[in-house]
């Protein structure tokens, strides 16, 4: 009978590298379920999996467009917070913070592992991500 071994660990540099992305995306969750606990209309928010990265979604008020957690190894300091390409949220989004956030296209704000949470305008662009539809009918 063979006996099961745990895998190597993972060199220190390499455990820096995987553990990074971890801890951020952590606090972007955080920061997500706190802008939709103290925003009003938005109400709870369900948790899943969208292509295979972390998803929120306003399922039971419909009172926004769902947000994206991405994080990829090619590019490995970089998170991303995305939403649905068809919204205009990324272009309200940069008329707002483009001296202070980093964008990619219609879909993403970019985000520096290396750097502290961009809190008070990342929460902003949140609380506008998980009130798009309900914003839109009272336009």
């Amino acid at each position: 009978m063979s006996r099961l071994t745990a895998p190597p660990s993972a060199p220190a540099k390499a455990q820096a590298v995987l553990d990074a992305p971890r801890a951020y995306l952590g606090k972007l969750r955080d920061l997500i379920r706190d802008t939709a606990r103290t925003t009003p209309g938005i109400g709870p928010l369900t948790e899943t999996l969208k292509w295979g990265e972390p998803a929120f979604l306003t399922e039971a008020t419909k009172s926004g467009n769902s947000i994206r957690l991405g994080w990829k190894p090619a590019t490995p300091t970089t998170a991303q917070l995305l939403v649905h390409c068809s919204t205009t949220l990324v272009n309200e989004w940069r008329n707002l913070y483009a001296g202070t956030l980093a964008f990619s296209g219609t879909r993403a704000i970019l985000l520096d592992l290396r750097k502290p949470l961009p809190r008070p305008d990342l929460a902003h662009c949140i609380a506008m991500a998980l009130t798009y539809h309900s914003r839109k009918q009272t336009s």
